[in-house]
């Protein structure tokens, strides 16, 4: 249970808490002072509560007059608390968005091969909108409820909670996540969010920030799968945008493009493929619509062919790194067999 829902819970029960003691205290009050039933106290105490006018259900003495008057004075200001607070809700909305984050629990639910998101900043943002152009299933964690709420209204499932704990993402459905970004604005904080994703999903695929100097062991010994330095890739970026230009021009304009989305992606060849011992020159086509198979990750998960030739023969485990469109990388994916 989140923060907001157990504000909303609270607040609830205080109504209910404070209606249910005067009706009990008027219970009370009428077996004590006149000696009723608890049915007739009881029955006595609603319509008192209700005015509706019933009349006395059974003869009231001084004492039992003045504990009415009483009653019906602090029975009004209950009710107008309760009436107001459950006005409150309905009118600032916040039942309305406790429904909506029910409504989003159980689409988080429903998923199962996603990415988790830790951080929404600026480094989150941008992950954010590439994970979307391609795609892509994500849920996104974050501490700042205006984060939160701004991506929720962008239609994007969105928590708020702390990424280091348990609980937090359990809720975003890690045991069926198929990788997570920690992307929090601190070391420490990616560290512990490793050591966190890594107990809960052992299968995890951890990509890590780094924002220090030597973080890189200590991301890996935690449990990420990767380490990356914001600043050395953009450091490397400037390098390139200064002695290789057009290069970098063609990729920028690749992952920037508008409409049809052209990525680099990665095709595995599955044992069971039906184009298993076939040429890797059958895979690539030759009616220039088919995806550009640049180079060829081997079963050893570190050597690369790259620019294969044409007669290379697929083996299984094989990973193909791809360029193209998104049918022409779904088209790839079904000819191999995924």
């Amino acid at each position: 249970m989140n923060e907001e829902e157990a504000e909303l819970r609270r607040r609830l029960l205080t109504v209910l808490a404070a209606v249910g003691l005067v009706v009990a205290a008027g219970v009370g009050g009428y077996v004590w002072i006149e000696g009723a039933s608890p049915f007739d106290a009881l029955y006595m105490t609603i319509i008192t509560l209700a005015t509706v006018g019933y009349g006395e259900t059974f003869p009231l003495g001084m004492k039992g007059r003045a504990f009415t008057m009483a009653l019906i004075l602090v029975g009004i200001g209950a009710l107008t608390y309760a009436f107001s607070t459950i006005t409150a809700f309905i009118v600032e909305g916040e039942l309305k968005d406790v429904l909506r984050r029910r409504r989003m629990e159980r689409k988080i639910a429903e998923l199962a091969g996603h990415f988790i998101l830790c951080g929404g900043g600026h480094t989150g943002k941008i992950i954010l909108e590439e994970l979307v152009k391609t795609g892509r299933s994500v849920v996104v964690v974050d501490k700042d409820p205006e984060v939160v709420e701004r991506l929720r209204k962008k239609g994007v499932l969105a928590l708020h909670g702390d990424a280091t704990a348990d609980e937090t993402l359990v809720a975003a459905g890690i045991e069926r996540a198929r990788g997570l970004f920690g992307a929090l604005p601190t070391d420490p904080g990616n560290v512990f969010v490793s050591i966190t994703a890594r107990g809960l999903n052992a299968s995890l695929r951890i990509v890590a920030r780094q924002q220090e100097k030597g973080v890189e062991a200590k991301l890996k010994r935690s449990g990420a799968d990767v380490a990356v330095d914001p600043g050395l890739i953009g450091g490397l970026r400037m390098a390139s945008e200064m002695i290789r230009p057009a290069a970098v021009g063609f990729l920028d304009s690749m992952i920037r493009a508008e409409g049809k989305v052209f990525r680099i992606e990665e095709v595995t060849v599955p044992e069971g493929s039906p184009l298993l011992g076939r040429r890797l020159g059958e895979v690539k086509g030759a009616d220039g619509n088919a995806a550009l198979v640049l180079a060829v990750r081997l079963p050893d998960g570190r050597s690369f062919d790259i620019n294969p030739e044409p007669s290379h023969p697929l083996g299984p485990n094989e990973v193909l790194v791809a360029m193209g469109s998104k049918d022409q990388i779904k088209d790839l994916r079904s000819r191999l067999g995924n």
